[in-house]
């Protein structure tokens, strides 16, 4: 397979010119023989119009120059070094935020690019204390408690300064909630105990594993206030084991009162669930995270200018700030990082894009999407110029390829590409229905957007929860998006031709 794919673009380039030699301009050296019913034929159809070049022999040249250099380079791995060991976590309205803006910002400056910070207010939540126990259970011993670990979810509101103490009621989905009375739910805490499906993340499908889960995240709390619970918890959404919580926002629907939310670690859903079905369980439960006034920050964008398109854009992309148990560095530092590299590569090897490449950290993609939103609207009379955009939020797994949102026809135009990326195992081009969450508006708006397809398998292992850190990213596999960005960047930057929209 990786045989076929690295010759796949001589087999282009000989067919195009096979095209180009059937041209109607190119005349006989004699005058024809008498006619015949195929000279006819001939005469009456015009020959095929030639097939249009969209990346240049030059080009094909220079995407594999770049491709080399990324995977030998660790610039990248410097930069999500330093983000999320020397700055750590980034959650919006921090310090260590701002802090990323001005590093990131020095950096793309450093390498060359021309750099502007466009503002953008976003939400500043902190976490408070967060502690729960159960205070009455089957079996239990006199005069002790079950230490419950958890954490709060994003934009969740506080118990009482004391704390919450009530009884608890296990459901496995929506459906069961809505089945049981009201009176069976008012004044009790809610605990949405659903598996994260870890099999079907083991056979690489974890966002899939994700998208399933995460609903009782997000809509969980507002389900359960609507039957008249005092507060919610999920179970964990990912696979992490180790008795690891897993944050990440929820959303409160208007006209529902706000409950305290929060997500415990899958075991203690477990025994919870355990104890409910054997008798009555009480929990204590404490979380007073704030919401503080909003807090100026910043997109932070880096620009290497097109040379002969400067004002077409093509974006590569990652969010800056990140959850605040952890480091960020596979959520996402890496994402950012390799954005970075594109830009260092593209300069580091002199070379110049036809289209400008525009590196851009969002801020505030974990609880409000403040950035992506700032940008559109900022940006919005120059969406025909958006040329092309793409996110990296998948961490740092090896990719396998480009996942590709637009036309069904980009794959074809792409091919020489992948067969590019297929020499680093990178070469599949698979359509899908969304990228990114920072650049969903671009999306909406007909720009082709693009992101690495990267191997899923253990990431929700770390995401949103304390394992976020440097160690799980594998230098070698962070080299290797690198290459998926900076080729499919300078591809982009370089085309012949208009993309579909």
């Amino acid at each position: 397979m990786q045989r076929g794919y690295v010759f796949f673009p001589k087999v282009l380039l000989v067919g195009a010119c096979l095209v180009w030699s059937s041209r109607s301009d190119a005349q006989p050296s004699a005058p024809a023989a008498a006619s015949t019913p195929i000279d006819t034929a001939a005469k009456a159809s015009p020959s095929p119009a030639p097939t249009p070049i969209v990346f240049s022999p030059l080009t094909l040249g220079d995407l594999k120059r770049l491709q080399q250099a990324a995977l030998s380079s660790d610039y990248a791995y410097r930069q999500v070094a330093h983000l999320a060991n020397n700055i750590g976590p980034r959650l919006s309205g921090s310090a260590q935020a701002a802090k990323a803006v001005e590093y990131v910002a020095a950096e793309l400056r450093a390498v060359g690019c021309e750099v502007q910070l466009e503002k953008v207010m976003v939400p500043h939540w902190v976490r408070g204390e967060e502690t729960a126990a159960l205070v009455q259970f089957p079996g239990q011993a006199e005069n002790t408690t079950q230490k419950v670990v958890l954490c709060a979810l994003g934009e969740s509101v506080a118990t009482p300064a004391e704390g919450i103490s009530a009884e608890v009621v296990v459901v496995r989905n929506f459906d069961e909630l809505k089945a049981l009375p009201r009176d069976k739910v008012t004044g009790k805490i809610v605990l949405f105990n659903h598996p994260f499906d870890k099999q079907m993340a083991a056979q690489g499908r974890g966002g899939d594993a994700y998208g399933e889960a995460v609903v009782y995240r997000s809509d969980g709390p507002s389900a359960a206030a609507r039957q008249g619970a005092v507060a919610c918890l999920i179970r964990s959404v990912g696979g992490a084991d180790y008795r690891i919580p897993h944050t990440g926002q929820t959303k409160y629907e208007e006209n529902v009162p706000k409950i305290p939310a929060g997500a415990v670690t899958s075991e203690d859903a477990d025994m919870i669930g355990d104890l409910v079905q054997q008798g009555t369980v009480k929990m204590k439960l404490v979380l007073t995270p704030q919401t503080l006034p909003d807090v100026e920050s910043y997109n932070v964008i880096g620009d290497v200018k097109g040379s002969e398109h400067p004002e077409q854009l093509v974006i590569v992309s990652g969010h800056l700030d990140s959850w605040d148990l952890g480091t960020g560095a596979i959520d996402d530092g890496a994402g950012v990082a390799v954005s970075m590299e594109a830009a260092n590569l593209v300069q580091k090897l002199h070379l110049r894009p036809k289209r400008t490449i525009r590196v851009i950290a969002w801020m505030n993609e974990e609880n409000g999407l403040a950035g992506s939103k700032a940008y559109a609207k900022d940006h919005e009379k120059e969406m025909s110029n958006h040329f092309s955009v793409m996110e990296t939020d998948g961490g740092a797994g090896h990719p396998l390829g480009l996942n590709i949102k637009g036309k069904p026809e980009l794959k074809t135009i792409f091919a020489p590409v992948a067969a590019v990326l297929q020499e680093s195992g990178a070469g599949i081009l698979n359509l899908v229905e969304h990228c990114g969450a920072d650049i969903e508006p671009m999306e909406k708006a007909g720009v082709p957007a693009f992101s690495p397809l990267q191997d899923s398998r253990y990431y929700f292992n770390y995401h949103h929860t304390a394992a976020d850190t440097l160690d799980k990213i594998v230098p070698k596999e962070l080299a290797e998006n690198s290459a998926v960005v900076v080729v499919a960047a300078y591809a982009l930057a370089n085309s012949e031709q208009p993309l579909p929209r």
